[in-house]
């Protein structure tokens, strides 16, 4: 289950592609199998980046995979990559659980490329804001979401970088209800309504059947759990000095 949706990655064979915050690699597996990329998936947990890895092996040998796959661990603040080293960028369900998110997207410029793509998908305003009301402890735990984004704030934050917005959708409709439940019954974990929820959303991730597909695709727009906004890096004018003249 992907939130990104790859036709707005426009990628081309050889392109190197970071899945930032890639958790247990379900973007970064995706992408390996289906283009001809180079794929890099970091995260700072070492458990998530182990259990990608482990999923990654399977798919892993030509006969299904188009592309190469690498994990690693790193501070999503301090990149161990090059200035301007990626032509895609991927921030899915990250930048909700940073405090200073604004200096993740200053890193992600850094290494993204002139007319690079990046794509960042948070949670909806509207379905996260009723789990916050449902419940504190869906937002209270170690490592959760600290911050409901309006769309129009991160919008903002990521063209104040110089990056021109050109595409958003929202998704996973059918999974809103599921987390109103859960944070309704979240002291109850043994709720057999929570957990008929979650079979159907199982079921439906395994079997894409039409009816439920079509049904998603209708509320998306309005009740989608995530939103995903896509922005591609402008050039930088370069200032045009005196003959003669050094830049500082």
């Amino acid at each position: 289950m992907i939130t990104v949706a790859p036709q707005h990655l426009n990628l081309h064979p050889g392109q190197k592609v970071l899945d930032l915050g890639c958790g247990e690699g379900r973007h970064c597996i995706h992408l390996m199998i289906t283009d001809a990329v180079d794929v890099y998936g970091i995260d700072l947990c070492f458990d998530d980046v182990r259990t990608a890895s482990a999923r990654a092996r399977p798919f892993s040998n030509p006969e299904y995979a188009n592309g190469r796959l690498l994990f690693g661990v790193a501070n999503g603040l301090q990149l161990p990559f090059a200035n301007a080293c990626f032509d895609v960028v991927i921030c899915s369900e990250v930048l909700e659980h940073i405090g200073e998110y604004r200096a993740l997207l200053a890193e992600i410029d850094r290494v993204l490329k002139p007319s690079g793509i990046f794509a960042a998908t948070v949670p909806a305003y509207f379905p996260e804001w009723l789990c916050w009301q449902l419940s504190d402890a869906y937002h209270q735990v170690e490592g959760g979401h600290i911050r409901i984004f309006r769309e129009r704030e991160l919008r903002e934050s990521i063209e104040a970088l110089g990056h021109c917005y050109f595409a958003r959708h929202k998704a996973h409709a059918l999974h809103a209800p599921y987390w109103w439940l859960k944070c309704l019954f979240w002291n109850k974990p043994d709720s057999r309504l929570v957990a008929a929820y979650h079979r159907l959303l199982v079921w439906d991730l395994m079997k894409q059947p039409m009816l439920t597909r079509v049904v998603e695709k209708l509320l998306n727009p309005v009740l989608g759990k995530s939103l995903a906004l896509y922005f591609v890096k402008a050039h930088r004018a370069v200032q045009q000095l005196p003959a003669g003249e050094k830049s500082p």
